[in-house]
């Protein structure tokens, strides 16, 4: 990569990028110089694009930002990354959050390919720092918000690990929590009245393998999608079991999954402790184990929160709106 700069061109943090690649200086840039606008808004500078320069004008400290966003974005594209304008907006974030980040190190690294030759790739540093513990640990605890990328990167992660024959199965479980409804009322037999609580796991699970190979892993148990319940009395080998909702299990329960593992086998269990679906004076098997398995080596707890949601601009603004009024009026 090679970018000239010229600092203090105008004043005091001031300078211009010069690059030496037009149709990369393009993809950067984004429709309508989109990406560019992006860096304006969040950073507080201001971005003049023009032939293969660009100028930086504004504070030292949020111009030399600006410059490490541009000059590391650039050197993803250098080696084929697809930008999106959502990465824009991540690599913001992850930059400013930490001076010793590198995002070739987070987006440059493939989890997994979907059905749809899409990379799965982290997007925050907790992100990464998530994927990493899965890879080097044998239990891990994803906890915190929706959105986070909790269960959709452990499943990846799972594809992946079979995929190369790290492991021979995926089992897949979520606990049948009645959240509102009531199971007795639904139609059908037990299969037919927990296959709803399920069906993300499906919705997941197809977006990264093809729905005939899907359908052929089901069929011979290479992937088992289970309610928790079904659980009791098996030992899983060389196995890749991710539980899902994990903040609707009971203490007994959690204590029955965790000694479920068997011979060459990881566990990823996730959960948001401020959803918990409990009836009122149960105690939540998650929280409980927070408490509980703290120092064990092998088994590591990676925190979510709301800095690593990666949701559509839209979404954020209206949660955003929710929030304003929520404060105003609690009840």
């Amino acid at each position: 990569m090679s970018i000239s700069v010229d600092a203090n061109a105008r004043g005091r943090g001031d300078m211009v990028l010069r690059f030496d690649d037009n149709e990369l200086l393009l993809n950067l840039c984004g429709e309508r110089n989109g990406n560019l606008r992006a860096i304006e808004d969040t950073l507080q500078v201001k971005l003049n694009l023009r032939g293969d320069q660009i100028t930086l004008l504004g504070e030292e400290a949020d111009v030399q930002l600006a410059r490490r966003v541009l000059e590391e974005l650039y050197g993803l594209l250098r080696e084929g990354f697809i930008l999106y304008p959502s990465d824009v907006t991540q690599a913001i974030q992850i930059l400013s959050g930490s001076f010793r980040a590198r995002l070739r190190d987070i987006f440059l690294d493939t989890v997994c390919v979907t059905a749809k030759k899409r990379l799965i790739t982290p997007k925050t540093l907790v992100q990464k720092k998530y994927i990493d513990a899965i890879r080097e640990n044998d239990i891990v605890f994803g906890i915190g918000p929706a959105g986070t990328g909790k269960t959709y990167l452990a499943m990846a992660t799972a594809v992946a690990a079979l995929r190369v024959g790290e492991v021979n199965r995926i089992i897949l479980v979520r606990p049948a929590v009645e959240a509102g409804e009531k199971l007795g009322f639904l139609p059908g037999d037990l299969a037919e009245k927990v296959n709803p609580y399920l069906r993300p796991l499906y919705d997941a699970l197809h977006d990264m393998i093809d729905f005939e190979q899907t359908s052929t892993w089901l069929q011979r148990g290479v992937i088992e999608v289970a309610p928790l319940a079904f659980m009791r009395g098996r030992t899983l080998n060389d196995s890749f079991v991710i539980l899902d909702e994990a903040q609707n299990t009971t203490s007994e329960q959690m204590k029955m999954f965790l000694t479920r593992l068997g011979i060459s086998s990881k566990a990823v269990i996730t959960g948001d402790i401020t959803q918990i679906d409990l009836p009122n004076g149960t105690r939540s098997g998650l929280v409980q184990t927070m408490e509980i398995l703290r120092g064990i080596e092998g088994l590591i707890f990676i925190h979510f929160t709301d800095k690593d949601v990666i949701r559509h601009r839209l979404v954020q603004d209206i949660i955003k709106a929710y929030e304003r009024v929520e404060t105003k009026s609690p009840g």
